[in-house]
């Protein structure tokens, strides 16, 4: 596959009974980073979706992981309409991504899905509307943001 063999021949371990968030930011991070090169296709990326050395569960929320905007991060969400979400497309770090992926369009209600989540540099102002079934809310300024889209 075209720049897997890149990715592999930096020798890390990419054992998919991975434990510590460190290591999944690693892993998600060089993707990401061969993805924005054009190294991988959407072939490649679902290649590494099947072999489980990919996605994550996605956790409730990810605010641990918007530290630096631009980085981007693939999780097996199952869509959710309950739980707190600020914003409207560019959500709050700690917004809940279940509802947020539902929100957003990118997983339906009670749907699990492979979405990509790209932290963003965080707005003036959150605004909230109603989308898909979940009603999102105004925040003013927060420190982590992020977006959610379909794979």
């Amino acid at each position: 596959m075209q720049g897997i063999p890149e990715l592999l021949g930096l020798g890390l371990r990419l054992d998919p009974t991975y434990q510590g968030i460190e290591d999944m930011k690693v892993i998600q991070e060089l993707v990401a980073h061969f993805d924005r090169k054009g190294k991988l296709t959407k072939k490649d990326i679902k290649a590494l979706l099947d072999q489980g050395l990919l996605a994550s569960e996605a956790p409730q929320r990810i605010m641990d992981l918007c530290d630096t905007p631009g980085n981007t991060f693939y999780f097996r969400v199952t869509g959710a309409i309950e739980g707190m979400v600020w914003g409207t497309g560019t959500y709050t770090g700690d917004s809940a991504l279940a509802a947020a992926a539902v929100h957003a369009g990118a997983v339906k209600e009670g749907e699990t899905a492979i979405v990509k989540v790209t932290v963003l540099a965080p707005p003036a102002q959150f605004q909230g509307s109603i989308r898909n079934g979940v009603t999102t809310h105004d925040f003013g300024r927060f420190g982590t943001a992020y977006k959610v889209d379909p794979i």
